[in-house]
């Protein structure tokens, strides 16, 4: 009777264990596949994303470059290669990889989502550029067409990511990078810097470490087989060659920024100034909000009050007094008014950025 009750046991177990593992839909065999798919598309598009942006830098990419793309062993991608090939997404030969009319379409969509989810974190969360990258990586496998026209007009159509990057358009415009590397720029010429290179991640990070970033204005001062010396306008800058060549730079824009410009966040309290632009590093979300603020070309902004605390600092624009961060203010140039006598009605209310 024991032994019965057991065999039962054991029959009952063992039909569990088979509805678990092949119940379809939930069961672990169909979690599994599901599973395998999902790796195997996000592994698709990562391989396509890597084609796509050697052929736009007007490079040919290979098994190698792949392999180290996604930290992969040559065997698993040309497994990979195979199967892609097999899809009609990439035609493979002695010269390199090459994306198909299929292919290319998917890895435009890939791109688009990545770099528009890159704008989205720096502009409106406010995400660190060191993370971006990373962050973008999952959420850009997730993104649906439709998400993307959305995420689009809200972030106001941007042509660039946060990198520097041109962000694909919705029909598969994919416009040209026009720069060069820094370490070919002539000295003493006027530049400003259009895309730094976000790998290898430690030569990405020295360059924020000096401030950098796409828009900035520079100067290179000396370039010599050991180092490249280059100016901000503000601090010089000595960057090992290897370190200068992950950043692109061309041609700064006629009429520039008046030499005697200088941030808000360096008024003295009750001097005045008139606004000279908002830089251009400051996108999206956070320009909309200085731009609501009343922070527009030529408009007097006076440094009306200072805090104990160094931060907030009290700023008077278009007779309202406002409350700017030292991140905010350093975001805003303007040119000193030589004649600082000049008010304007004042306002009783207090806007905070």
């Amino acid at each position: 009777m024991q032994d019965a009750s057991s065999a039962s046991g054991v029959l009952l177990l063992i039909i569990l264990i088979a509805i678990a593992a092949f119940l379809p839909g939930f069961g672990f065999w169909a979690q599994w596949r599901k599973h395998r798919t999902l790796r195997r598309r996000r592994l698709f598009e990562d391989a396509l994303k890597h084609i796509m942006t050697w052929q736009h830098r007007g490079q040919v990419a290979g098994l190698e470059s792949l392999a180290g793309a996604l930290g992969l062993s040559q065997r698993t991608v040309l497994s990979l290669v195979t199967q892609m090939e097999a899809r009609g997404l990439l035609a493979g030969g002695s010269e390199g990889l090459r994306l198909t009319a299929q292919g290319e379409s998917w890895a435009l969509h890939v791109m688009r989502a990545h770099r528009l989810w890159e704008r989205y974190l720096s502009d409106d969360a406010g995400m660190p550029m060191a993370r971006l990258h990373q962050a973008a990586e999952k959420a850009e496998h997730e993104l649906t067409p439709e998400s993307l026209d959305v995420l689009d007009a809200h972030l106001g159509h941007p042509q660039r990511d946060p990198h520097g990057d041109p962000i694909p358009t919705s029909e598969g415009a994919l416009a040209p990078l026009k720069a060069v590397s820094l370490t070919e720029w002539p000295s003493e010429k006027p530049s400003r810097i259009v895309h730094i290179e976000d790998e290898p991640d430690v030569i990405f990070r020295q360059i924020l470490a000096a401030g950098l970033r796409p828009g900035r204005a520079i100067r290179v001062l000396e370039n010599t087989p050991e180092r490249l010396v280059i100016s901000d306008g503000e601090n010089e800058h000595r960057l090992a060659h290897v370190v200068a060549a992950n950043i692109q730079v061309a041609e700064a824009a006629a009429g520039g920024r008046p030499a005697e410009a200088k941030r808000l966040s360096d008024l003295r309290e009750g001097e005045a100034a008139r606004v000279v632009e908002i830089d251009p590093e400051c996108s999206g979300f956070r320009r909309r909000r200085l731009l609501d603020l009343g922070m527009t070309r030529n408009a007097r902004v006076e440094a009306a009050l200072d805090n104990t605390f160094g931060d907030p600092r009290a700023f008077r624009v278009r007779g309202t007094l406002i409350a700017l961060r030292k991140q905010q203010a350093n975001q805003i140039w303007v040119r000193p008014l030589l004649d600082q006598s000049s008010k304007e009605p004042e306002h009783a209310g207090v806007a905070q950025a």
